[in-house]
């Protein structure tokens, strides 16, 4: 992979953790709706596994657009 790609993916993860760290700072307690630690785990996971998927997917049309499998269609 390139590394200008691997920098652009890692720098939208550092971003997407802080603007959830940010979320957090400035959320009420949440005494509303508590969550488990379980359902922690389960929401870090969707989130990161929703991520990869994206970032691949990315990473894919851009392959794609720069071998030329887009001018053949």
């Amino acid at each position: 992979m390139n590394r200008k790609l691997i920098a652009y993916a890692c720098a939208i993860i550092v971003g997407t953790a802080l603007a959830v760290a940010l979320g957090f700072a400035l959320s009420p307690s949440g005494e509303e709706a508590p969550l488990s630690t379980h359902g922690w785990i389960a929401v870090g996971l969707g989130v990161g596994f929703t991520m990869l998927v994206g970032v691949g997917l990315m990473a894919l049309v851009f392959r794609s657009h720069a071998s030329g499998h887009d001018d053949r269609v």
